[in-house]
């Protein structure tokens, strides 16, 4: 089912000389993950400001083509009730965070406050999100004194407890370390579980072909690969377009040149693993 639908869009920065966007069109469908990739300054982030409204309405610009949303032309929708549709989720947890609340409990009921929710809903909702989150230790911390890690498990905890049915999220691991990348894509992990529609940027290929339904590969404005994650990741010529594929994907290209190739085209260490070892077992056999 149609989700989120661009059409032949276009989009150029008030004052710029070249679209950020060109003539892009695809559907999302509720429910799925899609992952956004290409290289930088290719039009990732632009489009994530476009699906959360900030384009035109926010930046300016001249803007082509139309965005629907469950139906609804983008330019048709009040800025609150989109607010509470679609949760954004910042590359740079430092900005993400508000600055004027004390402890992580108000920071996280702040969106809810917005919103007019009651009292007793917030506070449940705040500690419900807290639990699964796993931050309950951190809900009387200041948040402007916390890690960079921290930081953006508080701004997811703020998004969810929103109950928000998109979520847009910009490279929300370009500033953690292993261990906190491993974190939030276990709230991502969560979120899909629950029946969210997600779109994610994100430059670390490997997790994306491992997450990800759908791919959209960008570069220089222009959609140049989508669809389905394997099909897509598999592509090779994406190198060239300086967009990155899995390197368990260049394991299987390399497989296959040697004349040994995988019974099924792997992407993700899981896919390689299995196969390995079924050639392991065959040797065995023989």
């Amino acid at each position: 089912m149609s989700y989120i639908e661009m059409k032949d869009i276009s989009y150029k920065y008030p004052l710029a000389h070249d679209e950020t966007l060109k003539n892009i069109s695809y559907t999302f469908e509720k429910g799925k993950l899609y992952g956004i990739i290409g290289p930088n300054g290719g039009g990732k982030t632009t489009i994530c400001n476009l699906i959360k409204g900030l384009i035109p309405s926010f930046y300016g610009g001249e803007l082509t083509g139309e965005v629907y949303i469950d139906g609804k032309e983008i330019r048709e929708w009040d800025s609150g009730t989109l607010a509470s549709l679609v949760g954004y989720i910042f590359q740079n947890p430092f900005t993400q965070i508000s600055g004027i609340k004390e402890t992580v409990f108000e920071e996280i009921a702040l969106g809810l406050e917005n919103l007019g929710v009651k009292r007793e809903e917030i506070i449940s909702k705040v500690m419900d999100v807290s639990k699964r989150l796993k931050i309950e230790h951190l809900i009387t911390k200041n948040p402007n004194r916390l890690s960079g890690g921290q930081r953006q498990r508080v701004a997811f905890a703020a998004i969810v407890a929103m109950d928000c049915d998109i979520f847009v999220i910009d490279e929300p691991t370009s500033q953690l370390d292993p261990k906190g990348t491993s974190d939030v894509f276990e709230i991502i992990h969560m979120l899909k579980e629950q029946g969210k529609t997600i779109l994610l940027v994100e430059h670390k290929i490997d997790l994306i072909a491992e997450y990800a339904d759908e791919i959209l590969a960008i570069n220089q404005g222009e959609l140049v690969a989508k669809g389905n994650t394997k099909r897509v990741l598999a592509d090779e010529s994406l190198l060239m377009k300086g967009i990155g594929v899995p390197q368990i994907a260049l394991l299987s290209h390399d497989m296959q040149r040697a004349n040994k190739p995988f019974d099924r085209f792997a992407i993700t260490k899981d896919e390689a693993k299995e196969q390995i070892l079924k050639k392991d077992s065959e040797k065995i056999c023989l």
